[in-house]
């Protein structure tokens, strides 16, 4: 049974040619549709053509765009479908085979509509929808080849479910009836009708499966980016984590450095005085008193010194103004005070700054002088000692000499490696190599010691 022509022959070819427009406009919206991902039999996990199904997987779920599109092709096949139907009811009117086309398009929408919810993977029960759909499109073109406008949106359902092969195959088999079908309306031989469709076939085709591949391309692009931002965000911490470390230890043996040059050296003459007024308490009352009171100076210096630390951990003879020049002269009295005759200590200062020196050279100083005369006074034996600040323009050197008993200098590496007791040495030479400079030491055993700290005042400081 065959649909009888109705009309001028014009007409018809109208008809034919307008199918094969259709299928070129339709395969435009197919192709142009945005964001596609790669034919689900050959990309494993991939989804169909982005949005061409409500609640299918991939990006049509989070892209507005697509979703339009997607309602746009689902609208294009019902419209087809409804134009189809519509000509075949006025062109005949009344015939037999009226009823059987009337349900096979209900049946076709309603296998149409049953799709989404089968999802959008190549499950067994998807394969037989899709396989029922297309036998009764066939079985629709073989009674009116009017419903042959309807491949276009068939040709996308396949190529989005079925693996590539299979996809073509079954593009193959749908042009083929529609060429068969254009045939059937036109006024004998037609070369443009044997032509065109598999041409529109072929490029629809073409542009939905580089649109699956420039979709599969961005998702891979854009994982390796987010890859990417990941590594960064992790390097990042991990680098403020070593730099959080790195500053902690620094300020640990910075703030070691400053308790060991003030307060622990402050607590050790204490003890000895105190000890020292224990032994004389009886013999002696009045030199008893004595060493308490200066074991009661020495607390105060370093309680003033304790809330420095706690205030911005600047050495307090500093805070009070002068500069380094003025404390070490504060400093030099102060020991020789303390010593009671025992220790005399001199200060000397040697030209004449070009510019104020940083504060941090200044503390640096004045806690080496605290450290080195701590030391001339509790190892040394000496009976005089001296502090000599020299500026030499791009430079600057202390000098803290003794004429106590001395020792044999060692090497930095030996010595510390040996040394069970004594922070002092290390943390000095800590203290200058921070600030670019050096620190040498020069004693032999009977001749008195001699500490030379020189720090350059034109290189950059080191930031720990």
């Amino acid at each position: 049974m065959v649909e009888h022509r109705s009309g001028s022959p014009d007409t018809e070819e109208a008809e034919g040619s307008g199918t094969a427009g259709s299928t070129a406009g339709a395969s435009g919206i197919a192709g142009s549709e945005p964001g596609a991902s790669g034919i689900t039999g050959s990309e494993p996990g991939a989804s169909g053509i982005t949005g061409s199904e409500p609640g299918a997987s991939g990006i049509a779920g989070s892209d507005p765009d697509a979703r339009w599109l997607a309602l746009l092709m689902h609208a294009a096949f019902f419209l087809l479908l409804g134009a189809s139907l519509t000509r075949f009811l006025m062109r005949h009117p009344g015939e037999a085979r009226t009823p059987w086309i009337i349900a096979l398009s209900i049946t076709l929408a309603v296998l149409y509509l049953l799709g989404p919810v089968l999802g959008s993977r190549p499950t067994p029960r998807r394969l037989t929808w899709l396989g029922v759909l297309v036998v009764v499109w066939m079985v629709l073109v073989v009674l009116a080849p009017s419903f042959a406008w309807c491949a276009v949106p068939l040709f996308y359902t396949g190529l989005r479910i079925l693996p590539p092969r299979a996809a073509l195959a079954l593009v193959a088999l749908l042009t083929v009836f529609v060429v068969a079908a254009q045939l059937r309306l036109a006024d004998g031989f037609d070369p443009n009708l044997v032509l065109a469709p598999p041409a529109v076939a072929a490029v629809a085709t073409a542009v939905f499966v580089h649109m699956q591949r420039q979709a599969v391309r961005q998702r891979e692009l854009a994982a390796r980016q987010r890859e990417l931002i990941d590594d960064l965000l992790r390097t990042r911490r991990e680098l403020a984590a070593t730099e959080r470390r790195e500053g902690t230890l620094a300020e640990r043996q910075r703030l070691s450095m400053e308790i060991h040059d003030t307060l622990a050296q402050g607590l050790s003459s204490q003890q000895m005085l105190l000890q020292a007024a224990d032994r004389t308490w009886s013999a002696d009352p009045d030199a008893a008193r004595r060493h308490v009171r200066t074991a009661t100076g020495i607390a105060e210096r370093n309680l003033a010194e304790a809330r420095r630390f706690v205030h911005d951990l600047a050495p307090a003879d500093l805070a009070e103004g002068g500069g380094l020049e003025a404390a070490l002269h504060a400093l030099a009295a102060r020991e020789s005070a303390q010593a009671e005759g025992v220790l005399t200590v001199h200060c000397h200062v040697e030209g004449t700054p070009h510019a104020p020196l940083p504060d941090r050279v200044q503390s640096a100083l004045l806690r080496i002088a605290q450290g080195a005369l701590a030391n001339v006074r509790e190892h040394s034996g000496a009976s005089a000692a001296g502090l000599t600040l020299t500026h030499l323009g791009d430079r600057v050197v202390l000098d803290i000499g003794d004429n106590g008993r001395g020792f044999t200098a060692e090497p930095e590496g030996v010595r510390g490696a040996r040394t069970v007791r004594g922070h002092g040495l290390p943390a000095m030479r800590a203290r200058v190599r921070q600030l670019g400079g050096t620190l040498t030491i020069e004693s032999a055993p009977g001749e008195g010691t001699v500490l030379s700290a020189e720090v350059p005042l034109t290189t950059t400081e080191d930031p720990t």
